[in-house]
């Protein structure tokens, strides 16, 4: 599907969990395409400053607004002739999602404070861990502009789902890491694969990757004899169900501002309250709490 798809200017949503290799992908896709010596830029729509993400992605004028001192070009406009990756394109705000749906609609820009558009040749890849379909539902995610960047959706499987290529994956990054730390590891113990292989892999590739450069520093002989899984395998529990898979950061995360939101009855700002214990700025709380769809309900 990749290289089907390389070729031609069509926009590209790649789907799957986080850690499957969803920029890899989009790197491919620009390299095979006819763009591959125009700029790849990349933006990670997730840690966007609210208030800038509008700037970042389109630029502003000199004195367009406060502490506006430069004129700054954005992402849009230096990707001008190749390739923008928006990755984590469902966390981006509502009213951030109608000027991207202009863009793709238009082909042009407005910097903020311009006095007109300006014409651009971008073509677009984006990239989400969430189900679409279902924030559109729940009014998170334009359902016009879901139509716009699911042109050619491409799904990454989770590497559990494909267990025969972590043996290749982790020789791959055996050698890679061999090569950068200056080691002349030969191999992988069979009985590591083995667990490697029975292993759920929530973090996935980006997982398994950053297992095997651990391993590569700890080995003390020619191979890697053993790894430090950070959970058990998949055997079943004592009443023989397989064990639950286990939560994302994410889930455990917005578990505990639940938690530390009960405890403090609802209250965010003052002594004492939720914002206070987690040591964030309540504004901050308030963000995390949209994002990871705390309602009030969840907190009697």
């Amino acid at each position: 599907m990749v290289t089907q798809v390389a070729a031609a200017p069509t926009s590209v949503l790649l789907l799957g969990e986080s850690g499957t290799g969803k920029e890899k992908i989009a790197e491919t896709i620009h390299r095979l395409s006819p763009r591959r010596d125009q700029p790849l830029v990349k933006v990670n729509c997730a840690t966007l400053p609210a208030n800038l993400v509008e700037s970042e992605l389109f630029g502003h004028e000199r004195g367009a607004f406060t502490g506006a001192t430069d004129k700054r070009i954005g992402k849009f406009e230096k990707a001008n002739g190749g390739t923008i990756f928006l990755d984590e394109v469902g966390e981006m705000p509502l009213e951030l999602q109608v000027k991207l749906l202009r863009v793709l609609q238009e082909r042009e820009i407005e910097r903020i404070g311009g006095k007109g558009t300006i014409k651009i040749d971008v073509r677009v890849i984006a990239a989400t861990n969430k189900n679409l379909e279902k924030e559109v539902a729940e009014g998170r995610f334009r359902l016009d502009l879901y139509y716009r960047l699911n042109v050619f959706p491409i799904t990454l499987p989770a590497l559990r789902d494909r267990a025969d290529d972590i043996p290749a994956l982790a020789y791959y990054f055996m050698d890679v890491y061999n090569h950068k730390a200056g080691r002349k590891l030969s191999g992988i113990a069979e009985d590591v694969l083995g667990k490697m292989m029975n292993y759920h892999w929530p973090g996935n590739i980006r997982e398994l990757e950053h297992l095997i450069e651990r391993s590569v520093l700890m080995a003390r002989g020619g191979m890697i004899e053993t790894v430090m899984l950070p959970v058990p395998m998949r055997p079943a529990d004592d009443a023989g169900t397989p064990l639950k898979q286990m939560k994302t950061i994410h889930e455990n995360e917005r578990d505990y501002i639940i938690a530390v939101l009960k405890k403090c009855n609802g209250r965010i700002w003052g002594s004492g309250a939720a914002a206070e214990i987690l040591n964030i700025p309540p504004t901050t709380l308030k963000s995390k709490m949209q994002k990871l769809g705390i309602k009030k309900e969840y907190i009697g």
